[in-house]
């Protein structure tokens, strides 16, 4: 995913991040924003954002950077078809984050 549009000129006090997957501009966009209360999960509840990523040394550096970070939830794993080699984050709000690589819809999906 890439920034398409960074707000911050427009509104110095509060920052709006637009990002997309490159590409697909059109198709979706997560608007993020600074601020809002924080939504932990309830007991139980892993109800999560997923991203494919290119490779399983992308999923090993994100989960490395989420280490550093103090964020990481779910160290890199692999897992039997359909769930693929995998690890997760969690947001500054509470919000699961996973990044995987070999499940169906994304790429390593034919591995």
């Amino acid at each position: 995913m890439r920034i398409i549009r960074d707000r911050r000129e427009e509104s110095p006090s509060s920052r709006v991040v637009w990002m997309s997957e490159v590409g697909r501009e059109t198709d979706m966009i997560f608007v993020i924003m600074a601020g809002g209360r924080e939504q932990p999960p309830l007991e139980g509840d892993f109800g999560h954002l997923g991203f494919a990523v290119e490779s399983r040394e992308a999923v090993d550096a994100i989960a490395e950077r989420g280490r550093e970070a103090g964020c990481l939830v779910w160290p890199p794993r692999q897992e039997a078809y359909p769930v693929g080699y995998y690890c997760g984050l969690k947001d500054p709000d509470g919000t699961f984050v996973e990044f995987s690589y070999g499940q169906p819809l994304g790429p390593g999906a034919e591995d």
